[in-house]
């Protein structure tokens, strides 16, 4: 892991391989170890890029908000340290998703092609914006127990809390090593983030959109109406999978973005 410096933090940041740039942005509230099986699967092929977001692994903690926005330029910065100066495939799950979008928005040409995972471009309800503003109230008091019990059943479906404890339990654990003030900084970027629903059609790259069949979150059919805003776009929808479609079902999502990747490349 490096350590790079970028306005107001300092943060860790996986850099292995060499080729095509492929930057992982992670999920709330998890770090780059989500990643892991894709990183083991193409920093043989490409220059593989995973931070830890702001607040969130071994990187510093910023207090108050960490808007999606701040996180695009935050990648822009770790781009700039690490000297890559090449358009990037940029991938992002969930909340990696939200902050790819602004890197879209603000840093076009600085990208080959996105993937977009367990994604959405809607802006939160008022419902769900109240949900994240009470979850901040509970984990500044009592930490990130509470994130972790209320998340990891929307995250996985019923038959991947029986087939993969082991998966869980890592989510679990990364959850609650997380720092409380770094959860409410990102819940309150993700609570305030913009709609960008009227930025798809002004998608031009190749995009890649992932969804889980079972996907309690960002449900399948949403994705799909995404991806068909999106020019051009592939639409993969993994069976068995839900939230954290890259850790359910690293095999079939590896599979997937290989194909996109390697289309890229011809």
């Amino acid at each position: 892991m490096k350590r790079l410096s970028v306005p107001a933090a300092e943060l860790h940041v996986l850099d292995r391989g060499a080729g095509l740039p492929l930057v992982l942005l992670h999920a709330f509230p998890l770090d780059h170890s989500m990643w892991s099986a894709q990183i083991e699967r193409f920093a043989s092929q490409y220059r593989v890029i995973a931070p830890d977001l702001r607040g969130f692994g071994t990187s510093s903690v910023t207090a108050g908000t960490v808007t999606m926005e701040q996180l695009a330029d935050d990648v822009a910065a770790i781009l700039d340290g690490l000297g890559v100066t090449e358009p990037v495939v940029l991938a992002g799950l969930s909340m990696g998703g939200y902050a790819a979008f602004q890197f879209f928005r603000k840093y076009p040409q600085r990208l080959r092609a996105l993937v977009l995972s367990n994604t959405r471009a809607a802006a939160d309800t008022a419902e769900a914006r109240q949900g994240r503003l009470k979850t901040i109230d509970q984990v500044l008091t009592i930490g990130a127990g509470p994130v972790a019990e209320a998340m990891l059943p929307r995250f996985f479906t019923t038959e991947s809390f029986e087939r993969l404890p082991g998966v869980v339990e890592f989510v679990r654990e990364r959850i609650l090593l997380t720092a409380p003030e770094g959860i409410a900084a990102a819940l309150r970027g993700l609570a305030e983030r913009p709609d960008v629903t009227g930025l798809l059609p002004e998608i031009k790259l190749p995009t890649l959109v992932v969804a889980g069949a079972d996907d309690a979150i960002t449900p399948a059919g949403e994705m799909r109406t995404m991806a068909a805003a999106i020019a051009g776009s592939e639409l993969v929808v993994l069976p068995g999978a839900g939230h954290l479609s890259a850790l359910e079902t690293p095999v079939e999502f590896n599979t997937a973005l290989a194909r996109f990747l390697r289309k890229l490349e011809a």
